[in-house]
């Protein structure tokens, strides 16, 4: 086991104690300021990857939700009222109730994995300092421009192993520093490459589009003393730009697997070849279904001679997965143990009973407006319900953006940048930003959907307390949701505390969401409108674009992809499987509580129907009856396939039916039940006497007209053989004369 490792503050933001008690008090003041500016400065900078989101909705004609939020306010009739105070105390902490035992994690096969992993007694987890790790000076001035002064325990461990070439997998807890343990030793080897053949020989992959930027960038900080170029590849920035980078042939390529691969078929004068160095952040994510045939047949198209190093918080040690990846004879590096949390992090819980669910956004709204206001990451479970969380917040004046798949990718960085220089409160996110983002100075983690998993709740959270710092993860959990709180308990290695929402507070904000209820569907029916008019106006764009440029169109190749769209559909389904069948199996079985309290949801819905205007109602109604009618097609014409089904029958059941008749046809004739007629026929064959009859018509046809010639030719003697010919004949063409001749 590796000692347990207690972040320190850095060397260069320590006061020096060899510093004289006569120096100047400007002096003291400015240093410090020196000192704030460090501790604030950020490796990250997504600024330079994007155009601003005011020009793109300039080009698309198009609106910013703020934009629409601020509109909304502007035209809004009654105020809301949303400062007041309440006589109860907000947040009461309390020790969790479920004392629940520590149970030992599943080992395994512990001996598999031991052999097939080096061991790795020679890995130190302390260094004093990077000169320690033998980095080149370059690198070293590098870190001290970035403030990293100690090297962590997972940097110190890997950066000696990855520096001689050796196949890594390691593992340590969110915010350690990984992005630098494999970022320093691969630049130190590509300090000593041959310069004057350009190739492409490191590849990074990511799982999501925004770790791929935050690396490249981190990247880019630590070669700025060097002549090391980096290139990033992922979707959703111009191809051009990037297959332009690619053929230039970059030292180090980030990128996420589905544009490389496209890029590796479709582009001129790419390939890795000359790859010597291949690295998977965030390897668990990588190596699950979503991504796991792309990642094969990226290792596929890479050499076979190469260092491979993974990384993640949450290693995965199956032991076949990591072979697929053809590593060679690989060391496990594990600076923390497995699936734990900082020290320094408080988790608590905020229980959502079964009649309080409708209420969730309240809850939200409570802690958000009055105990933690601003540094907060939320995560929710879809698209839909991030965009309308943000839509809530901005209605409620709160300052959040959001991100998610429903965005385009300037506008996901434009709001990591705004949120990472604080230009707002509150950043709404799916899981696209739980992987491996570091934003310094967010306090608090807010899971607003429970994630599914206890490795996702471990990435979610790990957003917050990193490097040492302190932070706060709250979850929201509801009574489906008890086996995820129970492993949270057991494997997070701290007491948990139940956090408990004053009732007057949650009263106020559901009566405040319920007057923004029409504010909401405004907003989203303009968005909708936007989305319709801007999908015609790109299908204007394209038919004009191949009238125009037609010829040029049809003359570039077509693109290729390296399974089919049939493939890609299985590869979908079988990743959504688990999920329906956790959901269909949740729906199973319906308790007597759970009925209920669908029947009171369902009369709620009810009652705020009959409460909007007659226009809205009226379309409520013919879109339920459309609905209804759908549904009964759709019955109706399963009824009739499965009458059609039922009337036929399938080649299989013919077969099977005719293989059982042969089958006891040949059991009677061994029992002896039937007679098999052995005896021949005496007359032959209708259609053998036909044939001889006209065999023998032709013949008599033919002597005859010898005879005429024969006759016809003067002084010629009768032969006394002249019907040898004819016996013969009759013997060639007669099957029955043949069978008794012979």
């Amino acid at each position: 086991m590796a000692p347990v490792f207690v972040f320190e503050t850095s060397s260069d933001e320590e006061h020096d104690d060899f510093q004289p008690e006569e120096e100047e008090e400007e002096d003291d003041e400015d240093e410090e300021e020196q000192l704030l500016n460090k501790k604030t400065e950020s490796p990250w900078d997504f600024a330079p990857y994007y155009e601003s989101v005011a020009e793109e909705h300039a080009r698309k004609s198009t609106t910013s939700i703020d934009f629409k939020i601020i509109k909304a306010i502007q035209n809004r009739t009654i105020p809301i009222i949303s400062n007041y105070d309440d006589s109860e105390s907000d947040s009461n902490k309390q020790e969790e109730e479920d004392r629940i035992e520590d149970e030992d994690e599943e080992t395994g096969d512990a001996v598999d994995v031991k052999s097939f992993y080096v061991p790795s007694d020679r890995a130190s987890f302390s260094a004093i300092s990077f000169i320690e790790l033998n980095l080149s000076r370059p690198l070293l001035r590098a870190c001290e421009a970035l403030g990293y002064s100690k090297p962590t325990p997972i940097q110190s461990a890997v950066i000696p192993l990855a520096m001689n070439g050796s196949d890594i997998c390691g593992s340590a807890v969110t915010g350690s520093g990984k992005t630098a343990a494999f970022a320093l030793p691969t630049l130190e080897r590509l300090l000593f490459r041959p310069k004057r053949v350009l190739a492409i020989r490191v590849l990074i992959l990511t799982p999501t589009r925004e770790l791929a930027v935050q690396v490249h960038s981190m990247i880019e900080k630590l070669a700025q003393f060097t002549d090391i170029r980096c290139c990033l590849v992922v979707g959703g920035l111009s191809t051009k730009v990037q297959e332009a980078a690619l053929r230039s042939m970059p030292d180090i390529v980030v990128a996420t697997p589905g544009r490389m691969i496209d890029h590796l078929r479709n582009s001129v004068s790419v390939d890795l070849e000359d790859l010597a160095v291949l690295i998977l952040d965030e390897a668990d994510r990588l190596l699950e279904l979503g991504f796991s045939a792309e990642i094969r047949e990226l290792v596929r198209l890479c050499p076979k001679r190469r260092q491979t190093m993974l990384f993640s918080a949450t290693m995965t040690e199956e032991v076949d997965e990591l072979i697929k990846l053809s590593l060679t004879k690989p060391s496990r590096l594990s600076a923390d143990p497995s699936k734990t949390l900082p020290q320094t992090l408080t988790q608590e819980v905020v229980r959502i009973r079964r009649m309080r669910e409708v209420n969730q956004e309240a809850v939200l709204l409570a802690l958000c407006s009055k105990t933690f206001t601003s540094k907060v990451i939320i995560f929710s479970g879809t698209k839909q319900a991030a965009h309308r969380l943000k839509i809530l917040f901005g209605l409620a004046g709160l300052k959040a953006t959001e991100l998610h798949g429903n965005l385009t990718q300037i506008q996901r960085l434009d709001a990591l940048e705004l949120f990472r220089k604080q230009q707002v409160d509150f950043l709404i996110a799916t899981d696209v930003a739980a992987r491996g983002l570091d934003i310094i100075g967010v306090q608090t983690v807010i899971n607003y959907e429970c994630p599914r998993e206890y490795k996702s709740y471990i990435h979610r959270v790990g957003r917050t307390a990193r490097a040492g710092r302190e932070g706060y993860a709250v979850t929201f959990v509801t009574d489906n949701d008890r086996s995820l709180l129970k492993d949270i308990a057991k494997k997070a290695g701290s007491k948990l505390r139940s956090r408990t929402v004053a009732e007057q507070s949650i009263t106020k904000w559901s009566e405040i969401i319920e007057q923004m209820e029409d504010q909401v569907a405004e907003i989203l029916e303009e968005e909708r409108e936007e989305r319709t008019l801007r999908k015609a106006e790109m299908e204007v764009s394209r038919a004009e674009n191949l009238i125009a440029y037609r010829e040029e169109i049809y003359s570039r190749p077509k693109k290729t992809w390296f399974v089919t769209e049939k493939e890609k559909r299985l590869v979908a389904k079988a990743s959504k499987a688990p999920v329906e069948k956790e959901t269909n199996s949740g729906k199973a079985v319906i308790s007597a509580q759970e009925a209920e309290d669908l029947k009171m949801k369902e009369k709620r819905k009810r009652e705020h129907e009959k409460n909007l205007p007659r226009k809205k109602r009226r379309k409520l109604e013919a879109a339920r009856e459309i609905l209804e009618d759908e549904n009964q097609m759709k019955k109706l014409e399963g009824n009739d396939k499965n009458k059609n089904e039922k009337t036929g029958l399938s080649l299989v059941e013919l077969g099977y039916r005719r293989a059982k008749a042969v089958k006891a046809v040949k059991k009677a004739l061994d029992t002896g039940k039937i007679v098999k007629n052995t005896k021949k026929s005496e007359r032959p064959n209708q259609r053998q006497q036909s044939r001889t009859r006209e065999m023998q018509e032709l013949f008599q046809s033919d002597m005859s007209e010898k005879k005429q010639k024969r006759n016809s030719v003067p002084g010629k003697k009768k032969s006394k053989h002249s019907f040898k010919s004819k016996s013969r004949y009759k013997l060639a063409y007669n099957p029955i004369a043949q069978y008794f001749r012979g």
